[in-house]
C-alpha cells in the first residue's frame, strides 16, 4: 500500500501542475524552514474516521519530501461513542466537553485508539509517525464544577515533540493534558491548537476538513481571505453562520500571535498537497495579510515604487516612457506594493496589463487576494502572458479560455460575445513589448 499511496498522492499533485518549478519553490521555502516550526495541522475525528487512508497518504507524502507536520488530533465521533458505550451522556457548555472524572479513562482509551490508528496508517503508507498521546500539553482546569475535567493549556513541552522530528518521525499528538498535580484532563483541540501554536511560532497552520475549505453562500470553496482587506466585509455578510464566526475569529486571535509571513489552510486531505505546493490551492488560505489599495487615479500610484515592484517581478525594467503613456484605469495594490494588479482600457474592455507579485510574497496569499479585488471589478478582462510563464499555470485555471499566438498566449475571462475574440486576440498579440529586453 505505502507505493500505491504515494504514487497516488504525486499523480494527483501532478496533475494540477504544468510546470514543476511551483512545487521545487514551495519545497525550497519550506526546506528554509525548522522542521519542528513547518507545521501544526489540526485533524479533527470525522476525517479520521472517514478518510484515514488518505490522510495517512497525504502526511506520508510531506515526510517523503523532507516535511515534517506536527499532527493535533481531536476524536469527536469516537469519544461520543465510547462514552454513550460507557453510559454517559454528552452534555457541551460554551462548546466544551463536559468531562466528568471518572470518565477520563474512557477518553484517555478512545483518543490513544484513534492516536496508534493514525500512527499504524501513516506507516502503512510508507511514512514514519510517533504516538505522543500525553506529555505535551501542561493545564490547569478550567473550572471544575462547571465543565468536570476539563482543562486549558498554560504550558506546552516539547521534548517528546523534538525528539520525534529529530528521529525522523511525525509528531501525533492527541488533546490530553496533565494539571501540576498530575490529574489528566481533556483539552479542547482548538485551544491545544492554539497553545501550540503560541509556542512554536509555525509557518503554517493547517486544518483538515472533511468542507476541504471555508465555504461561501453557494456552497463552494473561498480560495484566499486577506483578514486585514476581507475580514469586516465578510463578518457583515448576512449568509455567515455562528460558527463560521467563530473559526474566523479564532484565526484571526492564532494569525495575529504569528509573523506576518504565517498562513492558516483550510483543505482536505486530498487537497493538502495541492494546498501547500501550487500557487492555485485548493482549500482556503487565510493570511492576516496587508491592505489592499485601489487608486482609480493615476496621480495617486506611486510609480517609483511600482515600478519597483514590477522589475524585481518580472527580472525587467518597463520600456522608456511606459508610465507616461499607460492608458491608466486601476491599481489594485498591497499597501507595501508587493503585489500589484495593473489594469488598462481597450475601448470598453478591461485589459489587465501587469500582474506583479515579488518572490518573497509568494504564498502569501496576496497575489490571490490582489486577483480577486481585480476580477470582482473587471468580471469581463483580456490578458496575455509569455507561453513560458509558470504562471500560466494559475492563469489557465482562472480564464475561460485562451489562444496562443506565437510567443504569447491571451486569455479571456467573462467574455460572453464570442464573435470578439478573434479581433481582441489578434489585437492584444500584437501590443507593443512593455519590458526591456533582457541582455
Amino acid at each position: 500500500m505505502s507505493e500505491s499511496a504515494t504514487r497516488t498522492t504525486i499523480v494527483r499533485l501532478l496533475s494540477h501542475m504544468r510546470d514543476g518549478k511551483e512545487v521545487r519553490d514551495y519545497l525550497n521555502r519550506f526546506s528554509e524552514i525548522d522542521q519542528s516550526r513547518f507545521a501544526v495541522v489540526k485533524v479533527g475525528g470525522a476525517v479520521i474516521r472517514d478518510d484515514l487512508e488518505g490522510l495517512a497518504a497525504a502526511l506520508a507524502f510531506l515526510q517523503t519530501v523532507g516535511l515534517s507536520p506536527i499532527i493535533v488530533h481531536g476524536g469527536g465521533p469516537q469519544l461520543d461513542s465510547a462514552l454513550a458505550e460507557a453510559g454517559f451522556d454528552t452534555t457541551r457548555i460554551d462548546g466544551l466537553r463536559v468531562t466528568p472524572a471518572d470518565a477520563i479513562p474512557v477518553i484517555r482509551k478512545a483518543l490513544g485508539v484513534v492516536n496508534i490508528a493514525m500512527v499504524d496508517a501513516i506507516r502503512e503508507s510508507g511514512g514514519r509517525a510517533a504516538s505522543v498521546p500525553t506529555g505535551v500539553f501542561e493545564s490547569r482546569l478550567l473550572d471544575e464544577v462547571k465543565y468536570g475535567r476539563v482543562g486549558e493549556p498554560v504550558g506546552v513541552n516539547l521534548d517528546l515533540v523534538d525528539a520525534a522530528v529529530r528521529g525522523g518521525e511525525i509528531p501525533v499528538l492527541a488533546c490530553l493534558g496533565e494539571t501540576d498535580d498530575g490529574r489528566l484532563v481533556n483539552i479542547n483541540a482548538d485551544h491545544a491548537v492554539a497553545a501550540l501554536v503560541n509556542t512554536l511560532q509555525p509557518y503554517k497552520i493547517i486544518f483538515l476538513t472533511e468542507t476541504g475549505g471555508l465555504l461561501d453562500e453557494n456552497g463552494d470553496v473561498i480560495s484566499t481571505l486577506n483578514l486585514a482587506s476581507d475580514r469586516d466585509r465578510l463578518m457583515s455578510a448576512d449568509w455567515i453562520k455562528g460558527g463560521m464566526r467563530v473559526k474566523i475569529d479564532q484565526i484571526q486571535a492564532l494569525l495575529d500571535s504569528l509573523p506576518l509571513t504565517s498562513s492558516v489552510s483550510i483543505t482536505s486531505p486530498e487537497g493538502l498537497s495541492q494546498e501547500l505546493f501550487t500557487h492555485a490551492g485548493a482549500g482556503t488560505l487565510i493570511r492576516r495579510g496587508e491592505n489592499l489599495i485601489t487608486n482609480a487615479a493615476k496621480t495617486d500610484v506611486d510609480w517609483p515604487r511600482l515600478e519597483a515592484l514590477i522589475t524585481t517581478a518580472f527580472g525587467r525594467t518597463p520600456v522608456q516612457g511606459y508610465w507616461e503613456h499607460f492608458a491608466f484605469d486601476r491599481l489594485f495594490v498591497t499597501e507595501n506594493y508587493r503585489a500589484a494588479a495593473l489594469v488598462s482600457r481597450l475601448d470598453d474592455v478591461a485589459y489587465l496589463d501587469k500582474f506583479a507579485v515579488l518572490e518573497e510574497a509568494r504564498g502569501e496569499g496576496l497575489a490571490r487576494a490582489v486577483w480577486q479585488e481585480m476580477v470582482e471589478y473587471s468580471p469581463r478582462l483580456y490578458w496575455r502572458s509569455r507561453s513560458s510563464n509558470p504562471v500560466n499555470a494559475f492563469y489557465f485555471q482562472e480564464c475561460d479560455g485562451s489562444v496562443r499566438v506565437g510567443d504569447w498566449t491571451v486569455f479571456w475571462r467573462g467574455e460572453y460575445d464570442l464573435a470578439r475574440v478573434p479581433d481582441m486576440v489578434g489585437r492584444i498579440a500584437g501590443l507593443p513589448e512593455t519590458l526591456q529586453a533582457t541582455n
